[in-house]
């Protein structure tokens, strides 16, 4: 007689249940200005403004202009404000005057920042040029 044998059901492997950690949230991104105005206090740059351009050119959003004390302090914030704004995920599209270091032009897209010698800053008044207030631009129309 042959022998009956019982039918084995394998054993189902046992999944391992993961628990599911709450993904860190990230930080929020600083704001372009907020990582600009903070590079160029790093690098003690002067009399800083930053102006609002919006309804006054399509270049740009807001314009920032600071001072240095010299050639190489022009070009060392214009730099730290390049290096810094590349680590904060905004890419420059273009840096100009680098070279001369009198007056540096960086191109953000949203934002353009000038950082000039003092007597540059004084001979071409960018902010009398783009400075309106919303009286000025009330009473322009």
């Amino acid at each position: 007689m042959p022998i009956k044998r019982k039918k084995t059901t394998a054993a189902k492997p046992v999944r391992a249940i993961k628990a599911r950690a709450a993904s860190p949230k990230k930080p929020a991104k600083p704001s372009l200005k907020n990582v600009v105005v903070d590079a160029l206090a790093d690098m003690k740059a002067l009399d800083v403004k930053a102006l609002d351009v919006r309804g006054l050119t399509d270049i740009a959003d807001c314009m920032v202009i600071a001072s240095g004390t010299s050639d190489r302090h022009v070009r060392s914030v214009a730099q730290r404000v390049v290096e810094k704004t590349k680590e904060a995920g905004f890419r420059p599209h273009g840096v100009e005057g680098l070279g001369d270091g009198d007056w540096v032009l960086i191109d953000l897209s949203e934002m353009i920042v000038h950082v000039m010698l003092p007597r540059v800053r004084e001979f071409y008044g960018l902010e009398k040029l783009w400075d309106m207030s919303l009286a000025k631009r009330a009473a322009r129309g």
